[in-house]
């Protein structure tokens, strides 16, 4: 497809469904932040921008403080059919990897011995291209870590097999309860967040593209699959498609003044008095590298300011964490502690960020 028609393509995208092509093109990850009343909905309008939009199989879990281990290493997995069936993409069916019998006792991820039934199975199911992780901070700490280990080695065990995911691969961290955050290095590996609050609307289940919402499905179940897995409808974008774009960030150049630019955010972000920590190296990695994925969307080859400061309120948003009012630099010189409690007691990461693309000079 040519660059022109596809970044045309690219002006007709939703904002959610463009959060989810841009870490595509990064080949990183993303979180998706809402209110309590819609998560469900946001849920199932990722799989049918999954299924509609890029042709990719998906799974959701549903997480909650008892979601055990072999729940989410079987919610992962991809549907079989999704794959085999006539409606499958090339490149659904070239990233199929065979998995590997492996002795229970040597998974990392199990202490419980199998059951009898599960003896002598061979589960051959690829990990799903698109994991919707839905509520995870919920989720104990040990299926956390699950989930960074899926995310760093883009592969899970479970009781009978070891399992891969495809080269097109994207977690989405559903999130809808702010109240308990995620594991650190968990959060920290994930690239962008984005909110989509209830107002913004739901362009694919609108169109009623094929979607059928299961009302009867139990409510302990874990995994809920879309209908439209493996629909026969054309994707949008196709992985040729996201690999183009991925060649078009490469070329991106930056120059001196921008590099100047994006650090000094950095560095007011990172001795702003009510940060106490989530400025970290990967954060800065993550923050040059969208701001490459942005430039060809915009149908240039080279980074502005306005695409740095664009960036920045995509790549700090989730990572920011307010420092305690005991534990502010100002503490340290007499202040009153009142006095600064009072100060952070309503300050948010996006004004923080606000406050420090204010101060930044940019360069003309």
């Amino acid at each position: 497809m040519e660059e022109s028609v596809l970044i045309d393509r690219i002006q007709e995208l939703t904002d959610l469904e463009l959060a989810l092509l841009l870490s595509l093109i990064a080949g990183e990850h993303c979180m998706i932040q809402t209110d309590e009343e819609t998560p469900d909905a946001i849920g199932e309008e990722i799989q049918l921008i999954a299924s509609n939009v890029f042709g990719l199989s998906h799974a959701i879990v549903h997480c909650t403080s008892s979601t055990t281990l072999d729940e989410f290493s079987n919610g992962v997995l991809a549907d079989r059919d999704f794959y085999h069936g006539p409606d499958a993409t090339r490149e659904d069916e070239a990233n199929q990897t065979s998995s590997l019998n492996l002795n229970t006792t040597s998974s990392r991820a199990y202490t419980a011995a199998p059951s009898i039934k599960s003896v002598g199975r061979h589960d051959d199911r690829p990990i799903a291209s698109i994991v919707i992780l839905k509520n995870l901070n919920l989720a104990d700490e040990q299926i956390q870590i699950q989930a960074l280990e899926l995310l760093r080695t883009k592969r899970i065990f479970t009781r009978t097999a070891l399992h891969s995911a495809p080269k097109s691969f994207l977690i989405v961290v559903l999130r809808s309860n702010s109240e308990r955050p995620l594991v650190n290095h968990l959060n920290d590996h994930l690239f962008i967040s984005h909110y989509h609050g209830p107002d913004e609307g739901f362009a694919n289940l609108e169109e009623g593209c094929g979607w059928i919402e299961d009302d009867q499905a139990s409510l302990t179940s874990v995994v809920h699959r879309s209908v439209a897995q493996g629909s026969a409808q054309s994707p949008v974008f196709s992985y040729e498609d996201i690999r183009t774009l991925a060649a078009l960030r490469d070329k991106v150049t930056v120059t001196a003044e921008l590099t100047s630019y994006l650090h000094n955010i950095v560095t007011f972000l990172r001795v702003h008095r009510a940060v106490g920590g989530g400025i970290t190296p990967r954060a800065t990695r993550h923050f040059n590298l969208l701001v490459k994925c942005l430039a060809p969307l915009h149908r240039i080859d080279f980074v502005t300011p306005s695409l740095v400061s664009m960036a920045a309120r995509k790549i700090y948003l989730h990572r920011i964490e307010i420092t305690a009012p005991e534990n502010e630099r100002s503490m340290q010189y007499g202040s009153d502690l009142a006095a600064v409690t009072a100060l952070l007691q309503d300050v948010t990461a996006e004004q923080i960020i606000e406050e420090v693309l204010v101060e930044v000079e940019a360069p003309l």
